[in-house]
């Protein structure tokens, strides 16, 4: 039975509830001051291919988007992060914090350190999108509902703990609190007008648990790599490459 509205948000918000990544293990150690400086590095680097390929997540969306109002409104979320005249964007906000942390923004910014399952993820993130139902590929961003929470936390923590975090390095964070209500408002409203029947309800909730793993799973890769024990597969960054030379930062 396809159920109202409220109730269908209600079970999208539940599955953020149980399986948003806030609840990884490598997040509470980030968050509380846990993390040494390489296994901040790590997460950097990583997170950086990641918020390198949503424009491209989104560019992959609007080719096939046939309403021009659809598109006109989707295309801000390319200019959020790829910045336009008057906004930075995030992808050279995240650079910035990368030169905080000690790492060259151009090293980073090849993504040669990426691990592996990072890149498995992450791609598959981006092929569901171009290649799923529009109302699926809609829905899967919903974790952007999230969002603000897990972003107002990691300021506080990275703030409390860490030497590096400032309004310059912490910058990416501060905008996407501004900038993600007004995506998951329209994205929220839109999943909820076009899932009219119980399957398409069905498909879009499971489209948003496929992003909770694909998110999950990218700490699961930093974990497991850098925190407990190490197991740094092969091509992945070693702690001490990378590095801005002294007093380049």
């Amino acid at each position: 039975m396809t159920a109202t509205p409220a109730d269908f948000e209600a079970r999208l918000r539940q599955i953020g509830a149980e399986r948003y990544h806030d609840r990884h293990p490598f997040h509470h150690l980030l968050h509380s001051g846990g993390c040494t400086p390489d296994q901040v590095r790590a997460w950097v680097i990583n997170r950086y291919y990641y918020q390198a390929r949503i424009p491209m997540k989104d560019a992959a969306f609007l080719s096939r988007v046939d309403d021009p109002d659809l598109r006109r409104i989707w295309r801000s979320r390319i200019e959020d992060h790829d910045g336009t005249a008057e906004n930075e964007g995030g992808i050279r906000r995240w650079l910035r914090l990368a030169q905080a942390v000690g790492l060259d923004p151009e090293y980073v910014a090849s993504t040669d350190g990426v691990l592996p399952a990072t890149k498995f993820a992450v791609d598959a993130y981006v092929h569901f999108v171009r290649d799923k139902p529009l109302l699926e590929a809609v829905a899967a961003s919903l974790t952007e509902l999230f969002a603000p929470k897990i972003h107002a936390e990691r300021i506080e923590g990275l703030l409390a703990n860490y030497a590096f975090a400032d309004d310059s390095s912490l910058a990416y964070f501060r905008n996407r609190l501004k900038e993600a209500p007004k995506d998951v408002a329209f994205g929220l409203k839109w999943v909820l007008d076009h899932a009219d029947t119980a399957e398409k309800q069905d498909a879009a909730a499971a489209a948003l648990v496929f992003k909770t793993d694909v998110l999950w799973s990218q700490l699961d890769a930093l974990y497991a790599a850098y925190v407990d024990p190490a197991r740094i597969p092969p091509g992945a960054w070693q702690p001490g490459q990378g590095l801005l030379a002294k007093g380049a930062a």
